[in-house]
């Protein structure tokens, strides 16, 4: 008898880290639950299944409605009896700054970001209990440095690091193991969802200026070949996945584990304004 796979649920897998996790999930033998909010955009994602010769089960899932969350775990546990692994993975990038940002903006980025991942952990919790599985959670450097610009963005991903930081050892008296995986600048279609045409011009009043700076540096980090690939990233989901005693921050490239590290050395927080400054002067 062959043993029963092991199964993980997905969420934002349309494209880019999600997709790649999925696809390298289902290469690496994983029965692979692959999820996204709108079905109809998963022609990419089964194009790519088909070139890799595997085979994902593609279902509806929206973090931000609790029912949503709900069918699709029970719908899993149906199916297959067992979830070993969770990849929280779904996001939305946000550009924006407090005095134009209406409260409500950023509420919404809260909610996609934090409360859809607190919203599937919870749901997936008892299940990750009784499988003594893995609780995975795609953040970012802005997770660990707040940056320009993306204050909504990098709020909710410290709240998502704090929360896990805290229920790490919690869980861990129960066998579940909880890692986040931290991406620096990754080319995928997530910098073009942030709301901003690179090519218009910028109006932001009084911080046009510091915006447009920090576009063309962004922009310059994106579109000059030196962002990470989706796979590239994935292959840190895989980390988190196999390891034995996976860590609980797992950084994607030699350059994000720099970054990150500049942060949890500064004591006094003079080096990260120091290094942040420089990308709106």
């Amino acid at each position: 008898m062959s043993p029963t796979p092991r199964t993980v649920l997905i969420t934002g897998t349309s494209s880019g880290i999600g997709l790649a996790a999925a696809v390298a999930a289902a290469r690496a033998g994983w029965r692979t639950v692959a999820t996204l909010r709108d079905t109809t955009r998963a022609g990419a994602l089964r194009k790519a299944a088909a070139e890799a010769g595997v085979e994902l089960d593609v279902r509806q899932l929206d973090v931000t409605d609790e029912a949503s969350v709900t069918a699709a775990l029970d719908g899993v546990i149906a199916d297959y009896g067992r979830l070993d692994a969770v990849v929280n993975n779904a996001g939305a990038g946000h550009l924006g700054t407090l005095e134009n940002d209406s409260v409500a903006d950023i509420r919404s980025v809260m909610e996609v970001n934090f409360f859809g991942v607190l919203n599937v952990s919870k749901a997936a919790l008892p299940h990750l209990r009784a499988a003594e599985g893995r609780l995975i959670t795609v953040t970012s450097v802005g997770g660990v440095i707040g940056q320009p610009f993306n204050e909504a963005y990098c709020a909710a991903k410290f709240a998502v690091e704090g929360y896990m930081e805290s229920l790490a050892p919690v869980a861990r008296t129960l066998g579940v193991s909880v890692s986040v995986v931290e991406p620096g600048a990754v080319a995928t279609e997530f910098v073009n969802n942030i709301g901003v045409d690179l090519d218009a011009a910028i109006d932001a009043g009084p911080y046009t200026d510091a915006l447009r700076q920090y576009i063309d540096r962004t922009a310059e980090q994106f579109l000059d070949g030196s962002a990470q690939t989706a796979a590239g990233a994935a292959e840190a989901v895989m980390e988190a996945l196999h390891a034995d005693r996976p860590a609980f921050r797992i950084q994607t490239t030699d350059w994000a584990r720099t970054f990150v590290g500049t942060k949890l050395a500064d004591v006094d927080g003079s080096a990260v304004q120091a290094l942040t400054s420089a990308w709106v002067a």
